[in-house]
């Protein structure tokens, strides 16, 4: 769905999104993996993809505007309030795009434009 609303974002991932990132990583690693990422995350550059390719890369399910999370980032974009960068991490083993922090902002943007263009961070 095109909308004429220009999505902004922030330069850099807000740092309580690192923390946030930590807590999610910790359910598919072991502690000290986990911070591992988190480091290299904080440390990566930064660099963007669709919003479509990260969905079909993620594997996720798309939540809709009744997740109030989503809601509350969709007012964001309407507000011309700028979003935070994702954190993602690449899980080769099962070929997949583990969205580390982010995941109701990308399901907001996408309700926008797929074909938004998404900064993120990836390791």
């Amino acid at each position: 769905m095109e909308n004429k609303n220009e999505i902004k974002w922030l330069a850099l991932p807000e740092e309580h999104d690192y923390p946030a990132a930590q807590s999610y990583l910790n359910l598919l690693y072991d502690d000290q993996a986990a911070a591992s990422l988190v480091v290299k995350l904080q440390q990566a550059a930064m660099t963007s993809f669709k919003a479509k390719d990260l969905f079909r890369a993620s594997g996720l399910s798309l939540l809709g505007i009744s997740n109030s999370h989503v809601e509350k980032n969709r007012k964001k974009i309407m507000d011309g309030k700028p979003l935070s960068p994702l954190l993602l991490v690449r899980d080769k083993a099962n070929g997949k795009v583990i969205i580390a922090d982010g995941y109701h902002r990308m399901c907001s943007v996408y309700g926008f434009n797929e074909d938004s263009n998404i900064p993120c961070k990836i390791v």
